[in-house]
């Protein structure tokens, strides 16, 4: 972790972030986000220095260490601006706005994000990583500085001129209607086959990105059209993914991206977000083809996320570093001589092989050889491989510990929680591992108590007893969905009145009635230079897309007709972004999937103690479909669910006997009261590959 407790304390010392804290000791007069460095630089007339990161940035530690740790670069800072530091995490409304500037006016965009505005917040400059000094032909950060300074001095109205423009022409560029039709879904795959790596999988070259959003599509897609290759590119680009060295073989859990073709050196941060996306990836394709392997790499994430990324309240922390002692990705390197040191014999020359670990100076340990070539060369039986290889894993993993970890960010946001949720509660529901599901529920619980306000409304960050920061739109969607898939694992009606209760409020506070979609940020919350919508996935779903696959997945859950109308309103908002760069628009195309092909609506009703109705709940989780949403009315979720469900009134169980009601698309079934003639329903043809 970069910084220190040298130098006077600036006014980020008192700020809860971790990303701030590693800045609250350096030379340069750092402000925290709001009116009190505003205001100073209009009193002044000074421009404002924006820099954006986050605190597990291996590129924004390097930025630190060579300038905002530097007295010289400080001392330009100071004296021309006034300088504010702003957590992309925590403040990810602010992040979102700048680094469109960033695009806008360069064309790329990452973090460390530089920005230097009016002090009315109007932009006139963006950057990323900028060196301390010019070299390279990059020009250097204090030549930028003194350059715009010079500029500020003399042609100030141009500079002012040339940020209004910049804001104005965003503000011009609203979201694209069209036509939401499933032409668009096919469109979206053929492009994922056009960027399709055949060789390695994954989509482009390098970096190469997991994209676990795009492979859930995929196998949606293959459910939808029963074409081969959609399932094909997701199975060879999950299995690549586990054996390269973007994930981690002796700890377990994802790293963030992949910086070559192979997956082999990865970007060593570890997201929360990326292990919720991945787990949910391979869950779905374990759930699609029964293979346990997927089942097997959902459960390594899983144990990582819940050894070194939870909370002692239950919920999940944000990130680990890339970095370690100054170094990236030093933790997780090996040489065969510290192999063979840990464990000796004829195990460690196994793993050495099996994992690529040369004699240099460290390795990244991936899957170079399998275990069922090495049983083929070395004539011992597969199995008993396996198991040797798993006993000097665990035995380098305990070595590992007495190694100097990386800097854990220790914020618990609630949007990447909610996805964990979702990714819990999946798992545990298809695989039968009731830990996952209580995990989830626990985890849910602290957002539910943590992350509020007085008035119901949600906190986006907690950290050290303080919750703050009002929520955004990403923090209700993934919320909403994240309550549905709890409530699916475990039917406690409670939760699926909360989930409700949520999409009403964002309804209410993010929507836009006139033009369809949803806004960043709520009406009540801070309001920026540009109020956004976003539709575009990065790493993550956007807000919109993934408000739009909760308000299907709610609408289906509970009938109500204003879930439907406020996801179908938005489809066709942002249609022709969609249409322009369909894979960019994956987690969108898999809620239009959802919502544009047949569903099936399941109610059983009987008591969840009885072995008849656990029958039909085990049968409906041991099946893939995607489309299917189930409710289960007992005593306990009667009252409840006339509420939130009111379809469900008049359902009950017929003659003492637990009853399976199926609606498929606009028609229903004759209710059946056996787990055999259920499985008889629900294994007609017409469910899969409509």
């Amino acid at each position: 972790m970069m910084g220190g407790s040298e130098g006077r304390a600036n006014r980020l010392v008192g700020e809860k972030s971790p990303y701030l804290r590693q800045h609250a000791h350096n030379p340069v007069d750092w402000y925290p986000w709001g009116e009190e460095a505003f205001k100073k630089a209009r009193d002044e007339d000074k421009p404002v220095f924006l820099s954006i990161g986050y605190s597990t940035c291996h590129w924004c530690h390097v930025m630190a260490e060579e300038s905002f740790e530097d007295a010289g670069v400080a001392e330009v800072l100071n004296e021309g601006f006034v300088a504010v530091k702003v957590d992309r995490e925590e403040r990810p409304d602010i992040d979102a706005v700048y680094m469109q500037v960033c695009l806008a006016l360069t064309g790329r965009g990452g973090w460390p994000l530089t920005i230097v505005m009016t002090p009315d917040r109007l932009p006139f400059f963006a950057a990323t990583y900028l060196p301390k000094e010019t070299r390279l032909g990059v020009t250097g950060l204090i030549d930028v500085l003194k350059k715009i300074r010079h500029l500020w001095e003399t042609r100030r109205d141009d500079l002012v001129g040339s940020a209004r423009e910049i804001v104005d022409d965003l503000g011009a560029g609203a979201s694209l209607r069209g036509k939401a039709e499933t032409a668009l879904l096919r469109e979206g795959y053929a492009e994922m086959k056009r960027r399709y790596d055949p060789s390695y999988g994954g989509f482009d070259r390098s970096p190469k990105f997991p994209s676990p959003h795009m492979i859930i599509f995929l196998i949606r897609y293959w459910h939808w059209t029963g074409d081969p290759m959609a399932l094909a590119m997701a199975e060879q680009t999950l299995r690549e993914v586990r054996g390269g060295g973007i994930f981690d073989q002796i700890g377990f859990g994802v790293h963030r991206y992949a910086t070559d073709r192979k997956w082999l050196v990865p970007h060593f941060e570890k997201m929360l977000y990326d292990q919720a996306m991945l787990a949910l990836a391979f869950t779905e394709a374990h759930m699609a083809t029964g293979d346990a392997f997927y089942l097997s790499a959902a459960d390594e994430i899983f144990t990582y996320v819940q050894r070194d990324l939870a909370s002692p309240e239950g919920a999940f922390y944000t990130a680990e570093d890339a970095d370690s002692e100054g170094v990236e990705g030093k933790f997780y390197l090996w040489t065969a001589e510290e192999v063979r040191s840990a464990v000796g014999g004829e195990d460690a020359a196994l793993f050495i092989e099996a994992y690529g670990i040369g004699e240099g100076s460290g390795d990244i340990p991936h899957r170079a050889v399998s275990p069922q070539v090495l049983s083929r060369t070395t004539g011992i039986p597969e199995d008993e491989i396996r198991r040797r290889l798993e006993a000097v894993r665990e035995k380098l993993l305990s070595v590992r510990k007495g190694r100097a970890r990386p800097h854990r960010d220790e914020k618990i946001l609630l949007d990447w929680n909610a996805l964990m949720v979702a990714a819990l509660a999946r798992a545990g529901r298809y695989s039968g591992r009731t830990g996952y599901v209580a995990a989830a529920q626990g985890a849910a619980g602290v957002l539910l108590d943590r992350l509020r306000r007085p008035d119901g409304g949600l906190l986006h960050r907690y950290m050290d007893g303080e919750a703050a920061v009002s929520g955004m739109l990403a923090d209700y969607a993934y919320l909403v969905w994240a309550l549905a898939e709890v409530y699916e694992a475990s039917f406690d009606p409670e939760i699926l009145r909360e989930a409700c209760r949520l999409a009403d409020a964002m309804i209410e506070r993010f929507g836009d009635p006139s033009g369809g979609g949803f806004y960043t940020v709520s009406a009540d919350g801070e309001q920026l230079i540009l109020r956004q919508k976003e539709i575009h996935d990065g790493a993550l779903p956007s807000g919109n897309s993934m408000a739009l696959f909760a308000l299907v997945t709610l609408f289906r859950l509970t009938g109500l007709s204003r879930y439907w109308e406020a996801s179908s309103s938005s489809f066709d908002a942002f249609a022709g972004d969609a249409g322009r760069n369909p894979s960019a628009h994956a987690w969108y195309m898999a809620a239009l999937l959802a919502a544009s092909t047949k569903s099936d609506e399941l109610v059983i009703a009987g008591e969840g103690d009885d072995p008849a109705t656990r029958k039909m709940l085990d049968l409906v989780a041991s099946s893939y479909r995607p489309n299917l949403t189930v409710l289960l009315k007992d005593r306990r979720s009667a009252d409840v669910l006339a509420e939130v469900a009111p379809h469900t009134a008049l359902m009950s169980a017929q003659g003492g006997k637990a009853t399976a009601y199926l609606c498929r698309g606009t028609a229903c079934e004759q209710p059946v009261t056996s787990p055999e003639d259920l499985d008889k329903i629900l294994g007609d043809e017409e469910l899969f590959h409509k």
